[in-house]
């Protein structure tokens, strides 16, 4: 998770040195944001099937590789569209296959049940990813560039991908009932809130260091932005993981569309550079932790066989609505020139998310 996001999100800082070193427009930077969170989306149905049919460990192994070999790509592109299509097709694929959908599955069929706590450990590492790979690759533009920098965060990614090839052990195949997932309709409210969830997390994690840049930081400024938000983030999933085994998920996704509305606020009615920096704080603690205890709430009882193909659904919503919302910011900054006219949509996005989270009655666990 720690490379899958990191290379995924940290995208978000390369926007404007790319756009200057590359000759690449920023409104052609988003759009490829947009179209790349699509194909994520698109793909997580049949990243479901694969799950159930390949095993999680080859599925993460094959798209920690595409996402990483997306940014050797990127260092060797010359043209617009070569760029928009590497990071659109092995980004967008890449990031399909190893985020969140196969971890879910992955953890799922080792701890049923009990999955919500190992879910908030591993989002741990999502935000090591926004932690460390901004802060590398803001540090690394002066020296050596930005085609450099991509070319050596994807090797390094590569790297790891290998490393975690020797480590991970695989597990066996599974054939019955596999490719076929469960109904989610009894958990719509709660497809619907995750849905709106990535309409506001997308926009403000993708687009808060390039908003960062027009308000005057520079872009190692912007980047070390992120890298804060993705601190508070880590600390609170480091929090989850105890109090998930005292708390409902759905009282604690509560309280985080809470704090995400308080991030919110300043951002769209606060002038100035400075109060970005709460804004990054507040939104870190409220952006990626929401995403474990969501799953939790969706993966209750579900057959571990056939967890894969039933979550994938989820995915769909989540990956849809955030390509979505990437595009509609897209447009609200090209009308208004400022992100700030979206971010009071996702104080609109953030209550409704609140007022869909109910409890999810639980579903006889399936043993296999």
């Amino acid at each position: 998770m720690t490379v899958s996001f990191g290379l995924n999100f940290t995208m978000g800082v390369f926007f404007a040195p790319t756009a200057a070193a590359y000759g690449v427009s920023a409104t052609a930077l988003a759009v490829a944001a947009a179209l790349s969170t699509a194909v994520t989306g698109l793909a997580q149905q049949s990243i479901g099937r694969l799950l159930d049919l390949l095993g999680p460990e080859r599925v993460l192994l094959g798209g920690l590789t595409l996402i990483s070999s997306s940014y050797v790509v990127l260092a060797a592109v010359t043209q617009t569209w070569q760029f928009v299509a590497a990071y659109m097709v092995l980004g967008g694929l890449g990031f399909a296959a190893s985020s969140t959908l196969t971890v879910t599955t992955l953890l799922g069929r080792a701890h049923g049940a009990q999955v919500g706590p190992a879910m908030a450990r591993a989002a741990i590492g999502i935000n090591l990813g926004q932690l460390i790979t901004p802060w590398a690759a803001t540090t690394l533009f002066d020296p050596i560039g930005v085609r450099a920098t991509f070319a050596l965060l994807g090797a390094i990614g590569l790297a790891a991908t290998a490393v975690l090839g020797l480590l991970l052990p695989v597990g066996q195949r599974v054939s019955t009932g596999a490719g076929v997932g469960e109904s989610l309709a009894d958990r719509w409210k709660v497809l619907v809130s995750f849905g709106f969830h990535a309409a506001t997390m997308y926009v403000v994690v993708l687009m808060l260091p390039k908003h960062a840049v027009e308000q005057g930081w520079s872009v190692a400024g912007a980047g070390r932005l992120m890298a804060t938000a993705a601190l508070a983030a880590g600390l609170t999933s480091a929090a989850m993981v105890r109090l998930l085994r005292h708390y409902p998920p759905e009282s604690l996704l509560r309280v985080l569309y809470s704090v995400r509305l308080a991030a919110l606020l300043p951002a769209v009615f606060v002038p100035g550079p400075r109060v970005l920096v709460v804004v990054a704080v507040l939104f870190g603690i409220a952006s990626f932790p929401v995403i474990p205890l969501t799953m939790a709430i969706l993966s209750r009882g579900l057959d571990p066989a056939r967890m894969g193909s039933t979550l994938a659904p989820a995915w769909v919503i989540h990956q849809l609505a955030a390509a979505s919302g990437l595009g509609v910011a897209t447009v609200v900054h090209a009308l208004t020139d400022s992100y700030r006219g979206y971010f009071a949509l996702g104080l609109v996005f953030t209550v409704v998310a609140v007022g869909l989270i109910t409890p999810v009655g639980r579903r006889e666990p399936v043993t296999v």
